[in-house]
């Protein structure tokens, strides 16, 4: 008998073989891959918050505590979250230059990237509202007619309805609103700082806080225009009032003086 010839493989063997190999290395990347970018991730996080540690200890810690605990200079940040750090140090408020009643906005001295540190290290003694990404305070379809509504429910009280500022008490006031940077806007509506309330998303949604975003930015802009004519400030009856004393009544002063001196001066001849 003549011996069987080797069994001669199947031309799609091949192929079958190389789909396996595939197959096979792309389970290995998707097990492996995966946890190597989060690992990548977690040592670039701790690297931030080790960075921000050295900076809050030299800018921070005098007032705030070495661990932020707070001290009868400032309060806790425990929980304050990486917003309020991007709020108050984006905008040059903290580092404080001396206490007072309310903190001033002034020129920033930290970078983008310390801020970032900063507030990585901040975020990690508590758990708080998180610095917002560019599209939760993006207003490309925002309602400018409701965020209007809004801002006047909510913020005119201390504002006023053009966002202009305004007196408070004890030496307190709300700034103005013009100029200020959008996520800036939207990070002080998360975390309420000094002597504004927070208005969480639980309380405001997203939406309605791009809305009024929107409003602001509309009424305080170069085609803005002022149908009631010269605004005085936008601040209200209060300084129309004192315009109305101050002018109104100098200029009466001025024509009853003028009228008596004309006046005596007939008699006379």
């Amino acid at each position: 008998m003549k011996k069987l010839s080797a069994r001669r493989r199947h031309p799609l063997a091949a192929v079958v073989v190389l789909l396996f190999a595939l197959a096979a290395t792309g389970g290995l990347y998707a097990a492996f891959a995966p946890a190597g970018k989060a690992q990548a991730d977690e040592s670039a996080q701790s690297l931030a918050i080790d960075e921000g540690k050295k900076l809050y200890s030299v800018g921070c810690a005098s007032c705030h505590g070495t661990g932020g605990q707070g001290t009868s200079d400032g309060p806790s940040l425990v929980g304050v979250g990486s917003a309020a750090v991007d709020f108050q140090v984006g905008t040059g408020r903290m580092p404080a230059q001396q206490p007072g009643a309310q903190v001033p906005k002034k020129k920033v001295i930290y970078s983008e990237a310390e801020i970032e540190q900063l507030s990585a290290y901040v975020a990690s003694l508590g758990a708080g509202p998180v610095k917002p990404t560019d599209k939760q305070y993006d207003t490309s379809d925002a309602d400018i007619a409701k965020g209007g509504d809004l801002f006047r429910t909510n913020c005119a009280q201390c504002h006023n309805f053009t966002g202009e500022g305004g007196a408070l008490t004890n030496g307190k006031f709300a700034p103005s609103l013009e100029g200020v940077d959008a996520k800036h806007i939207y990070e002080a509506m998360q975390t309420g700082p000094q002597n504004m309330p927070s208005f969480p998303d639980t309380t405001m949604p997203e939406k309605n806080k791009q809305d009024i975003i929107a409003y602001i930015k509309t009424v305080n802009g170069d085609n803005s225009a002022s149908q009631g004519g010269l605004k005085l400030g936008g601040l209200g009856p209060v300084s129309e009032g004192l315009f109305g004393w101050i002018f109104g009544l100098g200029a009466l002063i001025a024509v009853a003086i003028w009228v008596a001196a004309h006046t005596a001066k007939a008699k006379k001849s």
